[in-house]
């Protein structure tokens, strides 16, 4: 079990090297041009708030963000549902794909800069899978954990938005492993540590259990809009 205890970035970023190993920096990334990047940064969303959020730069294509892979093979992977809940769910990847299919074109914001526009997804609304197990009234948050002790944490009302998805697809194929096969949590409003890779176990909570980054010094509520990277 990882030490949770809360780090301040200089200390987390001297842990892990001097880079953030898990995250994944932007340097892999083709950039567009500053052209091209000062266009789509003027352009506005439907809620009005700046397309690119400030500090942000578009890039061109997801890259491999790191991690601890789960398990590679689709028949040996389940998808376990519990906590604050009155239908405790262990769900194969047979079961996942009987699901209603939502397709899904969005921006996904990564923590360490970069901007991918016009991502485009497949997956399975997580409003679906909330009633699907039947959320009590009492749960407040959803706690998305993955292997490598690493998981993170959205607040019910997040995760009640169109837009947030368990993916499986990407870009028109099957979601690589890399990027998180078989299942992955989509979370497009919040920085992209927020969209866990490899989820094996979805928990909804009364309490918030903030997750593997934000223990260690950076947001919980991760807002690519007010720039909340850290935690004060």
């Amino acid at each position: 079990m990882q030490n949770k205890s809360k780090m301040t970035r200089r200390k987390f970023m001297a842990a892990a090297g001097g880079s953030l190993v898990s995250i994944g920096l932007p340097g892999v990334f083709v950039k567009l041009l500053d052209a091209e990047n000062e266009a789509f940064a003027a352009e506005l969303r439907p809620d009005g708030r700046l397309r690119i959020p400030p500090g942000q730069h578009a890039v061109k294509q997801l890259s491999d963000m790191g991690g601890v892979k789960g398990v590679g093979m689709v028949p040996a992977w389940r998808l376990e549902i519990s906590g604050a809940i009155k239908q405790p769910r262990t769900l194969t990847f047979g079961d996942v794909m009987k699901l209603p299919q939502v397709p899904l074109t969005c921006d996904v914001h990564c923590v360490t800069t970069w901007t991918l526009l016009d991502s485009r997804w497949q997956g399975v609304s997580l409003q679906t899978i909330m009633d699907l197990v039947k959320v009590g009234k009492d749960a407040k948050f959803v706690v998305f954990e993955a292997p490598g002790d690493y998981s993170s944490s959205i607040p019910i009302a997040e995760a009640k938005k169109d837009n947030v998805l368990l993916a499986h697809g990407f870009s028109g194929k099957p979601l690589a492993q890399a990027h998180g096969a078989p299942l992955r949590a989509l979370v497009p409003d919040r920085y992209f540590y927020k969209s866990v890779k490899w989820v094996q176990r979805i928990k909804f909570t009364k309490e918030d259990e903030p997750g593997y980054y934000e223990t260690r010094g950076y947001s919980n509520s991760a807002d690519p809009w007010k720039e909340e990277r850290y935690s004060d």
